[in-house]
This record gives C-alpha cells, sequence and structure tokens, in this order.
C-alpha cells in the first residue's frame, strides 16, 4: 500500500512539473497567437494523442450511459472549455509568475469545497498544510518577481481570469469523483477532453479564428509550446492527475498544485540561466512540509477506517 501510494505521489510531482511549464508556454503564446485560436489547437492536438494512445494501447472508448455522458459533458465544459478561455485571456494581462500566484489558491478551493459538498473531514493538520502550501508558493513567486503586483493598469481583469481558471479546475477536480472510479481516469480524460475540444472547436469556428491564415501565421517555436500544452500538459498530465484523484482524492491530490511555481523557478534555473535565491529555497521546503502534512495524517487515518 505504502509503494503504491508512493507511486501515486511521484506521478501528481511528474504532473506538477509539467504545468509549471504551461505557464511559461501559455504566456509566449498569448503574446502572438489569438486566444481561443490557442486554447482550440491546444486541444485538438490533446485529442489527436489521447486517441492514439489508445488505439496503440488496443483500449477501446467507453460507451458511457446518459447520466455519465451529461456529467462528462460538464467537465468539458468546466475544465476544458472555461478553464481555457480564462487561462488563455487572462495571459494576456497578467505574467506568468503572478498567473501561478493565484492558481496556488487551488488546494484551499478544493478543500473548501470537498468540506463543504462531500462532507470530507478536514483535520487541523490538513488545514494547516493546504495554509503553508499557499504560503510556499507566495514565497516562491514574490521572492521571483518581487514587483509581480504592480502589475498593468486593466491587471485586475487578468487576475479574475486566472481566478475563473481555480474555480473552473475545482469543478473539475471534484465533478469527476464519481466518474474516476466508475469509467476510470483514461476513460474521463479523454470524453471530457473530446467535448471540450468540440466547444472550443465551435466558438473558434463561429468568431471565424479557425482560419487557414492564422495556421500559417504559426511559428516553429509556436507549434512547439502548443504540442507541449496539448500532449504533455493536457493527455498525459491530466490522466496523471485524474488517477491521483482516483487513488488519494481530489483534497490530497490538489494539494500537488501548490508545486507549479517551485518547478516553474526550477525550470527556469536549468533551462534559462534563472537565478535560485534563498527564499525560493525555503518557500519550496514550506509547500513541500504542507503537502506532507495534508497526506501523511490521511494515510494513518485510512488504516483506521477513516
Amino acid at each position: 500500500m505504502h509503494a503504491r501510494e508512493g507511486l501515486t505521489y511521484l506521478k501528481l510531482a511528474a504532473v506538477t512539473m509539467i504545468w509549471g511549464g504551461t505557464f511559461v508556454a501559455g504566456r509566449f503564446l498569448a503574446d502572438h497567437v489569438d486566444p481561443l485560436l490557442a486554447a482550440c489547437l491546444r486541444f485538438i492536438l490533446a485529442s489527436l494523442a489521447l486517441l492514439l494512445f489508445l488505439a496503440c494501447a488496443r483500449i477501446p472508448l467507453a460507451r458511457p450511459t446518459t447520466g455519465q455522458m451529461a456529467r462528462l459533458v460538464l467537465l468539458g465544459l468546466c475544465g476544458i472549455f472555461f478553464y481555457n478561455l480564462c487561462f488563455f485571456y487572462g495571459l494576456h494581462y497578467i505574467n506568468a509568475s503572478r498567473a501561478s500566484l493565484i492558481v496556488a489558491l487551488n488546494p484551499a478551493v478544493i478543500g473548501l469545497a470537498s468540506w463543504l459538498l462531500f462532507k470530507e473531514r478536514l483535520g487541523r493538520a490538513k488545514w494547516l498544510g493546504i495554509g503553508l502550501c499557499l504560503v510556499g508558493a507566495a514565497v516562491v513567486i514574490v521572492s521571483r518577481n518581487p514587483n509581480l503586483m504592480q502589475g498593468a493598469r486593466n491587471a485586475w481583469i487578468g487576475d479574475l481570469l486566472i481566478l475563473g481558471c481555480v474555480m473552473a479546475w475545482g469543478a473539475y477536480s471534484l465533478l469527476s469523483r464519481e466518474l474516476n472510479q466508475t469509467l476510470g481516469p483514461v476513460q474521463t480524460v479523454t470524453w471530457s477532453v473530446l467535448w471540450g475540444t468540440l466547444m472550443l472547436t465551435l466558438a473558434t469556428l463561429a468568431t471565424g479564428r479557425l482560419t487557414l491564415q492564422g495556421f500559417s501565421a504559426l511559428q516553429l517555436a509556436q507549434w512547439y509550446s502548443l504540442l507541449y500544452l496539448g500532449v504533455l500538459g493536457s493527455a498525459l498530465a491530466y490522466i496523471g492527475y485524474y488517477d491521483g484523484i482516483r487513488r488519494i482524492g481530489a483534497t490530497r491530490s490538489g494539494v500537488f498544485i501548490a508545486l507549479n511555481p517551485l518547478t516553474a523557478v526550477i525550470c527556469g534555473a536549468l533551462l534559462l540561466d534563472e537565478a535560485l535565491t534563498v527564499p525560493m529555497l525555503a518557500g519550496g521546503a514550506v509547500i513541500l512540509l504542507g503537502i506532507y502534512l495534508c497526506n501523511k495524517p490521511l494515510a494513518r487515518g485510512r488504516a483506521m477506517g477513516i
């Protein structure tokens, strides 16, 4: 059991490593590509990757019941369509560091919603862990960019849009609970991504932004960013995250999102020669302590039948 949970934690840590880079890739695209077109292309690539994976693994696409399909459509609406509109439009107004600071609110939102909606027991250690994750994320990001809160004149619009991402992801995480158990993470992610991609494609076509001219204007670096966002940041990472929810629950999986700012800083140091400072490392240690507190008490509690 402990080995299996350890593997789940490693998978979730890998997911956050991938997601740490999505803010940088998304910000790069926001400067060059229409937000709606970027979101649409990201999930067309994600859909193709998921269908190719199912074909190579010889896994047939499940046929959900009417009730399950309704929930999958809702997942596509919240976690794919609405989330990505907020994500790409939000990054038009604020930088990646500021956006990742707001997204670090996810553990608290998921934990609070789990407590209110599903009566999930949240002890003192768990609330302390969520709080430490928030504090650690803030330390990492503010130490990286002390002036990040001095945004442009319309930065509040970006803040609200990224806050919309937080709400959408909280809904996406919690509404998947039953589907993850019945359909499994691969089928749940595939169907929700397919529905979300359909919504994004229809919206992009309806607004006249999905054109040959738009395709031809994309440069190779932008296609690389879209491939990263679609194949790694969406198809692969979503399956890993949903598998974590199925195994250890939404709240315990959600706290790993607090690692996003830390992984973004580490990637910047490794790939862009950005400096790693003592406050950044201290903030990272606080995040890790918060994740430990959120998960360790529950691991004991479950053995006691809680």
